[in-house]
């Protein structure tokens, strides 16, 4: 069904560039569609009318029922490593990219819907999502956002006045969101699985002209592709490490190519800090906790690599040497970013050295592990140490003797209180108060979710009067999120 309101033009990149990965469908009927939360700031970025959003148009375009005239939707297909096993056939099951449309700046960025219907790559799923776990991709996106890391970011989440089935009867919901592109790791396995060399080269060209279009005339463009993917990689997870956040998912088809954080599925913040925390319900064997997400997203970029190969180098044997050669990039950039964000995270000289820096701080972490600390709540008491009141640090462990040699070797190195508050949040997204903004929000009360997104869109700024929202939640080892599926 197309439409002349005022509704957005949308264009059709990925699907002009690739018709191979990409399969012309069209969203389910919502019954009885009702916007639930409406990202502005986002949707003027885009150059959309925050009040045609909100309209009856609107809404029925935010759950892909109203298309826009010229419009393609289509749901995407890719493969996968999902917990290390190979799935050759995954794609969008439960997805839509309605198009590309352009922000203030010229910048295109990818509208894709989740929870739209089923697909032909759904895999016997339902394609449906319920208000949960929608509405918790749209609060820690937009958490990540405003902690400044790289993240796709909801446009909206939208009711479909439909019940999924789950454990039980849930209400049936919508995200629509917002990504420079939709293009992962699993893309290039499904066109290398696919044996069309064609296909992958032009997949290569197609993610270098949308994302580094300066290494179009470079002598190596896909070896320097794969650089830049695997430097963006390091810095994002690095970034992740340096916030406390498990991403809880991370196949291959989450992991991007424009280093954008993808997927909120079974996601959250860590409280207390321990190397082998896991909230994803699935699991079970701790494949992806947040102390291995270095390596995994390493491993994740080997499978890259391997689709990649005969771009690299028509002899295998030198393209294998290449990639590995390439990708040992991995580890220098992601200690280089984790380091300098610690630097930064404790407000030291800026020409310390990373090993030092290292040693330092991987002293204050085994502290922290040792006495669970809660890890948002230690870096802030570390800026008010900063400025001179220790107790506040002192005032979370058990072993005072070892955290006081600690803060006097940290001390003498005259850390800057200043940059520690401007890097170190005081709001997170914490466990226990998205679990209640959610649980309100699936009964029909979206007040506690509203003031949860007003509190987390300013995370560095201390107010008075949200104390509760900075404090750390009960001590709930057995902390699990679920996917939605």
């Amino acid at each position: 069904m197309t439409t002349t309101t005022a509704l957005p033009t949308l264009g059709d990149r990925f699907a002009r560039a690739l018709p191979e990965l990409a399969v012309e469908w069209r969203a389910e009927e919502a019954p009885d569609p009702r916007l639930l939360v409406l990202n502005e700031p986002l949707a003027r970025r885009l150059g959309l009318d925050p009040d045609v959003l909100r309209s009856p148009d609107g809404v029925r375009f935010l759950v892909g029922n109203l298309v826009p005239d010229g419009a393609l939707p289509v749901a995407q297909g890719y493969a996968g490593h999902q917990f290390g096993g190979f799935s050759p056939r995954l794609g969008d099951g439960r997805a839509l990219l309605l198009g590309d449309l352009a922000d203030a700046d010229g910048r295109r960025f990818d509208l894709h819907l989740k929870g739209s219907g089923r697909t032909p790559f759904a895999r016997g799923g339902d394609g449906r999502a319920v208000v949960g776990p929608m509405l918790r991709e749209h609060v820690v996106s937009e958490a990540m956002h405003a902690l400044g890391i790289p993240t796709t970011r909801s446009l909206a989440v939208t009711a479909t006045g439909r019940l999924v089935q789950r454990e039980t009867a849930l209400p049936g919901a919508v995200l629509a969101r917002v990504a420079s592109s939709h293009l992962r790791v699993g893309s290039f396995q499904y066109a290398r699985g696919s044996g069309d060399l064609d296909l992958l080269r032009r997949l290569a060209d197609h993610a270098i002209a949308v994302h580094h279009p300066e290494l179009a005339d470079a002598d190596e463009p896909y070896a320097e592709l794969f650089s830049a993917v695997v430097a963006a990689q390091a810095r994002l997870v690095a970034r992740w490490m340096l916030v406390g956040f498990v991403h809880g998912v991370m196949n291959t088809d989450n992991v991007t190519i424009s280093g954008e954080t993808i997927d909120y599925g079974p996601c959250a913040f860590m409280d207390a800090y321990d190397p082998a925390t896991v909230f994803s319900s699935i699991d079970s064997g701790g494949r992806y906790a947040y102390g291995n997400q270095p390596a995994v997203t390493q491993w994740n970029l080997a499978r890259f690599a391997e689709a990649l190969l005969p771009l690299l180098d028509t002899d295998e044997e030198a393209a294998i040497a290449r990639a590995t050669d390439l990708l040992g990039g991995f580890a220098t950039a992601y200690v280089a970013a984790w380091a300098g964000g610690m630097r930064d995270k404790l407000g030291l000289p800026t020409g310390l050295g990373d090993e030092e820096t290292m040693d330092l701080a991987e002293d204050l972490l085994e502290v922290l592990r040792s006495g669970r600390v809660d890890w948002t709540t230690a870096f802030r008491a570390l800026g008010r140490a900063a400025r001179g009141d220790v107790e506040a640090v002192r005032a979370l462990v058990l072993d005072l003797p070892e955290v006081d040699a600690w803060l006097d070797r940290w001390r003498a190195l005259e850390p800057d209180a200043d940059r520690m508050d401007r890097v170190n949040p005081v709001y997170v997204p914490r466990n226990h108060l998205v679990e209640e903004a959610l649980a309100a929000a699936t009964d029909g009360d979206l007040a506690p979710l509203e003031r949860l997104l007003e509190v987390l869109a300013a995370p560095y700024d201390e107010r008075p009067g949200l104390e509760r929202y900075a404090e750390p939640g009960p001590d709930a080892g057995d902390y699990q999120t679920f996917c939605g599926t």
